[in-house]
């Protein structure tokens, strides 16, 4: 997979391309590998996640008395969809900051860079959510009961946004960290768990007061999530959230970590890495 470049050969765009995308493949699968040697039991690991924040919140709104605040329809599929959207951009924005930086030992091979580093994150991330998702339910619809989407197309839409918007949280975070590794570690599982409030996964912006409103506005997870409630349910029509806040926000993060890691990884020293 890695060679030593000893001569520059003319390639057109279309091999280079295609060998990179090799690379990043090979890169993706060594990234699903890091957290388990067996990647299936890393898979299992992932589902039983996702299981246990179901279940937490499902005892949570049954005892809290606020199943009348869910949508209706599939009560299980609303916490469902929250959960979901949450982990998917939870661990991709996780997966980008832990990423290999410019100052890592695996850059010294010359195929290998932080673009290629940065791609197989992202992708690792997406393949093990979107994976995880549809086994969680598959095995809903075959031994609870039939699962009812109503705009199956858009909801996926909104599990890509979700991630693309961690992958651009993650890169200003990615951006920062050689510089502050401390405060980029604690700010970045700050921000994790408080979107475990503000990312609105509990409630419907349609039913908060305009005061509480305001308080979760600004997050774009919590558009996100609210907009994939409405592609799910035929009864539910979110009014105060949109799909082009999180887009804008999530590219203009992009760039601005694009930037700052461009500027990071040209003055990158070996001895950043030692340090850690």
């Amino acid at each position: 997979m890695f060679q030593v470049q000893t001569a520059k050969t003319a390639r057109s765009r279309w091999s280079v391309a295609f060998a990179t995308a090799e690379v990043i493949y090979h890169a993706t699968v060594r990234r699903l590998r890091k957290t388990h040697r067996n990647a299936l039991v890393g898979l299992f690991i992932n589902i039983l996640q996702t299981l246990m924040l179901v279940a937490v919140f499902f005892v949570m709104f049954s005892v809290l008395g606020l199943r009348g605040n869910a949508v209706r329809g599939d009560f299980l599929l609303y916490i469902m969809s929250g959960i979901f959207l949450y982990i998917t951009h939870t661990k991709s924005m996780g997966a980008i900051v832990s990423s290999e930086g410019p100052a890592s030992p695996m850059m010294q091979h010359a195929p290998m860079s932080t673009f290629v580093a940065i791609s197989s994150s992202a992708l690792s991330a997406l393949y093990m959510q979107v994976l995880s998702a549809a086994i969680v339910l598959f095995f809903y619809h075959v031994a609870y009961k039939p699962l009812e989407i109503y705009q199956p197309v858009g909801v996926m839409g909104m599990l890509i946004l979700a991630w693309f918007s961690g992958v651009a949280v993650g890169m200003v975070f990615l951006a920062l960290k050689p510089w502050f590794p401390q405060f980029t570690n604690v700010a970045s599982t700050i921000y994790s768990r408080a979107n475990m409030i503000a990312s609105g996964k509990m409630f419907l912006a349609n039913t908060l007061p305009f005061t509480m409103l305001k308080m979760f506005d600004w997050n774009p997870l919590f558009h996100i999530i609210d907009q994939a409630r409405g592609f799910a349910f035929i009864n539910y029509n979110p009014h105060y959230s949109s799909i082009s806040y999180p887009l804008q926000v999530s590219l203009v993060l992009l760039m601005i970590g694009m930037m700052g890691e461009s500027y990071t990884r040209k003055h990158a020293s070996l001895s950043w890495s030692a340090g850690r």
